[in-house]
């Protein structure tokens, strides 16, 4: 049993504000008057008919204030019983049992992914903040778009691995000796008329490594995502021809059916973890279709084993470095012993300690293990000793190459030998430290004008802290540019995450964007960035680029974007992290004479590179990193990264037994069974939303009850409310089994929960209404529905204030959300903004109304001015509850919420709707043209 202390603490503070504000209340309403001592000698004003009994203010007393705050205790005493329950409550562990079985595996499955993405979502937070500071910008609310973009592109991630992994599908057989097969096969991306690669013929077998080559944005992913099937079926792309995988139709299978039989490892693997652990991690796929814990754990040690990661089984996956997370990823795509493996791009991260391991696993699998290898790769060189064939992408065509091709190396450009005596940066005795570690010890060098410096070492050698720290230095380092104290137009950093740069919803914004704050000639960042791609700025493969999305663009392509927006003020110190990951040869060679360039114009370049040719053929210096500490010896091997797989006895492709839970809807009766289900669905939903309404309104239900019956009305509501909820929670529980509605609710959920703890104490301002109504704006109401209420449960976990009145909170937002999603379809533009700003508005005293109204008598107790009173006339009641309300809250913290949310919406709203509509599931439409896609959850359309 663990025992977290967060949540006695909080719920120590939260009966402590209860007794509090007990006590303020009966000041506030004449309920603070007795025999005693007189402490406050306020003054009474009774308030003119039809509100006289009305009171407020009057003397306050010793032995009132104590009766007061006695009254409070009861409730208090419950909010700290609360407290110790979530203590000893193990959430993730709950979350993983409720996500295997019962009726609301869905929902379970989500807030499992939601608890992993917190920790995630800081680092976001961290990452774009960091990034803004690069470019010389301000945080604020703006900040909220950019961390949804990230957030956005992390849900996307997950997605595709909980569909890669088998979520809610139905295992099917493969056939072992045919794992693909094409035929005349054109791939296009969702909404463009040319294909995107095109394939004549292709057969693979197994026991076999076939090399993918290409240059950046080839198709090389695409192809692979075509046969993993997320291109189809994820992505909204067509096929055309016959494309068969593993005995199956690429386009009438999903890849959920097909998981068992097909691992795939993604471009940078991290973003796709679902988990927390190593082993949670790997063993995903086999508790996802119901396989028992212990074969779950069984094959998870074996294949650790045979992999060599037994050590990283009980690590948190967000402390694994690159190297260690591409080893993870594998182990977790060949758990199942597949037919076919698809990895895209598995050393572009990798420092040389670790692209000899992956190369050598890669090469166990396909010629010992027996599985058809397919790999997406760069780095051609690497593959060329392994791979049995090798197929080219250009011209978005695919066709069979002789392996001698792949040792061909594009010579990077020579650089003329300059004069190097002036020092442009000398950094002194720089230390980083994060908590106990030290990322960089005292570290000290110089670049001179001109010069090109390589900076080497392993994952984790303090490489990127060492470059961020001169690019915003400490106020205690001492940095100088030619010999003066650095500032910050002055050094220039693309960091390794260089996504995060962008804040624009097209490339050719961003560009002109960099170009107006930069104050050079509209046209120059983007002619650069034309210049780095090998494209004339006028060409129509160059236009299709600007009207991109940024993230749109290919990984290689987004560096060269990145590169070019950071060298838009032509600084005199240039500082790069990994300047060619992803990047094809004819693509280094670009970013090589840009560097070189501005090299010879007086920039002094110090470039952080796992790549040793383009280190060699470019640097004037190296200085190798390892430990904190740099020094000009070479780059020391590790034995530890070279460990090679076990190659006894690899086990031929067979995947475990299947033991399929099947999804629901999908067994158990003919279709008028399965629609009578959907009809008893939409039933439940509001019959349980009625009870919630009249949970809210007990002190009005009170009413219409017999006499002898009003006092259990209060006790009927805290116990229906939770009921309610739960009944909500399981009829929308199969609308989040797709695995992109899944992963878009989980991590939503997550910024919902975070904005809302953010917050927390701060009264009146609710961030998490922006959130909420945006969200049922763009995915509907029953998503709205679903995201305020899992918002508020997460929130309150966390927090460790969970209780009685959670289920009121989670439907107050909940309504929030699910009105948005019922507003006019038809407005867009600023119409749609100011549209959703008025309801912002009439959400925000809403809600204040609907939370007032079933948590006033408590808040009051007896003997005030405004307190509920039994068996009172109905107006006394009424009256007595808007003169609390407008008082405690509608003048004040709901009007707060109103004037917040709609600065929130016009500040916001238009890009973060743009960034939700990017990530929308497939709409209705494109899921009739292809079998076994997942129907949005949306209402409306």
């Amino acid at each position: 049993m663990t025992f977290r202390s967060g949540p006695p603490r909080a719920a120590a503070a939260l009966a402590a504000g209860f007794v509090g504000v007990r006590v303020v209340y009966r000041v506030l309403f004449h309920g603070a008057d007795g025999s005693g001592t007189v402490v406050l000698a306020l003054p009474e004003y009774r308030l003119p008919a039809p509100l006289n009994h009305v009171v407020l203010l009057g003397p306050a007393t010793t032995d009132g204030l104590w009766i007061a705050a006695a009254s409070a205790m009861p409730i208090a005493i419950t909010i700290l019983l609360f407290g110790v329950i979530n203590a000893i409550v193990d959430v993730p562990r709950l979350f993983a049992r409720g996500s295997r079985r019962g009726p609301l595996k869905g929902i379970a499955r989500t807030l499992a992914i939601a608890w992993a993405a917190l920790p995630a979502l800081a680092d976001s937070v961290r990452r774009v903040r960091f990034a803004q500071r690069l470019r010389g910008e301000r945080g604020g609310p703006r900040l909220l778009a950019p961390v949804l973009e990230r957030t956005l592109e992390r849900a996307t991630a997950i997605a595709a691995a909980l569909e890669l992994r088998g979520l809610a599908g139905v295992a099917a057989e493969g056939d072992c000796e045919h794992p693909v097969s094409v035929l005349n096969v054109a791939l296009r991306h969702h909404g463009l008329p040319a294909p995107a690669v095109c394939i004549d013929s292709l057969e693979l077998v197994p026991g076999r490594l076939t090399l993918i080559t290409g240059t950046t944005g080839s198709g090389k992913s695409t192809l692979l995502r075509a046969l993993a099937g997320l291109h189809s079926h994820v992505d909204g792309g067509t096929i055309s021809g016959r494309l068969n995988v593993v005995g199956h139709d690429r386009v009438a299978t999903p890849p959920r059916n097909t998981a068992r039989l097909i691992g795939v490892v993604l471009q940078n693997p991290r973003e796709g973890f679902a988990t927390e652990r190593v082993r949670d991690e790997i063993g995903l796929t086999l508790e996802l279709r119901g396989v028992s814990s212990l074969i779950v754990a069984t094959r998870v040690d074996e294949i650790a084993n045979r992999i060599g990661i037994e050590s990283l089984l009980d690590r948190d996956v967000r402390s694994l470095s690159a190297g260690e997370a591409t080893l993870v990823a594998i182990a977790a795509a060949i758990v199942e012993h597949p037919i076919l493996l698809l990895v895209d791009e598995p050393l572009a991260d990798l420092d040389s300690r670790f692209r000899p391991r992956i190369v050598e696993l890669l090469s166990a699998l396909a010629h010992d293990a027996g599985m058809s290898v397919v790999v997406a790769e760069h780095r051609h060189t690497d593959f060329s000793s392994v791979a049995d064939e090798r197929l080219d992408i250009s011209d978005g065509t695919a066709a069979a190459v002789p392996m001698q091709a792949v040792a061909s190396a594009i010579p990077m450009p020579a650089r003329t030998s300059t004069s190097r005596e002036t020092v442009a940066l000398s950094a002194n005795d720089i230390t980083v430290t994060y908590g106990d570690t030290n990322a960089v010890r005292g570290v000290s060098l110089s670049v001179a004008v001109g010069e090109i410096i390589a900076l080497r070492g392993a994952n984790g050698a303090g490489k990127s802290s060492l470059l961020n720290a001169i690019a915003l230095p400490p106020r205690e380092t001492h940095i100088t540019v030619t010999g003066v104290a650095a500032t910050r137009r002055q050094i220039a950093l693309v960091p390794d995450a260089s996504d995060d740069l962008f804040v624009c919803t097209s490339v050719g914004a961003e560009c002109a964007r960099a170009d107006r704050r930069a104050r050079v000639p509209q046209g120059t960042t983007a002619a650069r960035f034309a210049d780095f791609l090998g494209h004339e700025v006028g060409s129509a493969a160059f236009i299709t680029r600007v009207a991109q999305h940024p993230l749109d663009l290919s990984l290689g392509e987004r560096r060269c974007l990145a590169i070019s927006l950071q060298l838009v003020t032509a600084p005199p110190v240039l500082l790069i992290d990994e300047p060619t990951r992803g990047l094809d040869p004819a693509a280094s060679v670009l970013v090589s004479a840009a560097l070189s360039r501005a090299a010879r114009d007086g920039a002094a370049v110090l470039m952080a590179t796992h790549d040793s040719d383009f280190a060699a053929a470019l640097a004037d210096r190296t200085l190798t990193m390892e430990n904190g500490t740099v020094s000009d010896e070479p780059q020391a091997s590790t034995s530890r990264a070279t460990r090679k797989p076990r190659q006894d006895a690899w086990p031929e492709p067979q995947p475990a037994p299947a033991q399929q839970v099947a999804p629901r809807g999908t067994t158990g009766g003919p279709l008028r069974s399965h629609r009578w289900r959907i009809s008893a669905g939409w039933v439940a939903l509001a019959a349980a939303n009625l009870v919630a309404i009249a949970a809210f309104a007990w002190p009005l239900v009170a009413y219409a009850v017999p006499s002898q019956s009003a006092d259990a009305v209060p006790v009927a509501a805290f116990a229906l409310a939770p009921v309610a909820a739960i009944v909500v929670l399981i009829a929308l529980d199969g609308s989040v089994r797709g695995a992109h509605t899944l992963a878009l609710l989980g991590t939503l959920a997550a910024i919902g929960a975070a904005v809302r703890i953010v917050g927390t104490g701060v009264g009146g301002v609710e961030a998490v209404f922006i959130l909420l109504i945006l969200a049922g704006r763009a995915y509907g109401a029953r998503f709205g529905l679903l995201l305020g209420l899992l918002t508020i449960a997460l929130s309150t976990v966390v927090t460790g204030t969970f209780g009685p009145w959670t289920p009121f909170q989670m439907f107050a937002c909940a309504w929030v959300g699910a009105g948005a999603g019922l507003l006019p379809r038809r407005m867009s533009g600023r119409a749609e903004i100011a549209m959703l700003s008025v309801y912002g508005v009439f959400a925000s005293y809403a809600f204040g109304l609907i939370m007032n109204l079933w948590f006033w008598p408590f808040a009051i107790g007896t003997g005030s001015g405004v307190s509920y009173e039994a068996g009172a006339p109905i107006e006394q009641n009424l009256g007595s509850f808007f003169v609390y309300s407008l008082v405690s809250s509608t003048l004040t913290w709901d009007t707060l919420r109103a004037i917040t949310t709609v600065i929130g919406l016009l500040v916001v709203g238009s890009a973060i709707l743009a960034a939700f509509r990017r990530a929308k599931p497939l709409t209705a439409q494109q899921s009739t043209q292809r079998s076994g896609v997942e129907k949005p959850l949306r209402v409306g359309d």
